[in-house]
């Protein structure tokens, strides 16, 4: 099937944030995509290792997802533990997946380390936001996936019927 999209799974209600909940995401499109078998679910910290919960990480500031990807960046507990190759595997997991099953388009969580493809937070535990992307988005966008965040859904149904008109 043509336009399968890799989805965030806590955008699907399973409780894998680090705070053990949840993001669910009510729409219609995603429910009608669910409904079609479009959407592959998918959380890259907890395919990696991660537990849920688990403390929280951010980028380290200065950085971006696409430099811990190529190596030159690091992400950090909220305690300082480097957890950076973690959250690499679970990219390496994500673009995998992806490739598996045919994904060329991907929703994910905005703000995430991993999957954050508008914006992440500062690197400081500070609850302050800064333009960039997390490392699964990083890793997926250079395999040539487009990402889209939840506030971006409409883009991506847009893509999606593009897609279909080519297919």
């Amino acid at each position: 099937m043509s336009g399968r999209i890799l989805v965030s799974a806590c955008l699907l209600g399973q409780p894998v944030r680090y705070d053990g909940g949840a993001k669910t995401l009510q729409n219609e499109l995603l429910d009608q995509w669910q409904a079609e078998g479009r959407v592959v679910p998918l959380c890259p910290e907890v395919s990696a290792g991660f537990p849920t919960p688990r403390a929280p990480a951010e980028i380290a500031p200065g950085t971006s997802g696409a430099d811990v990807w190529r190596g030159a960046g690091q992400i950090r507990e909220d305690t300082g533990r480097d957890v950076t190759e973690t959250f690499r595997r679970g990219a390496q997991i994500a673009v995998a997946h992806a490739r598996k099953a045919g994904c060329r388009f991907a929703l994910l969580i905005d703000g995430s380390p991993s999957c954050g493809s508008t914006f992440i937070y500062s690197g400081m535990f500070d609850g302050q936001k800064r333009v960039g992307q997390g490392v699964v988005a990083a890793a997926l966008r250079e395999d040539g996936v487009q990402v889209f965040a939840p506030s971006d859904i409409e883009a991506l149904a847009q893509a999606l019927t593009g897609e279909t008109r080519n297919a």
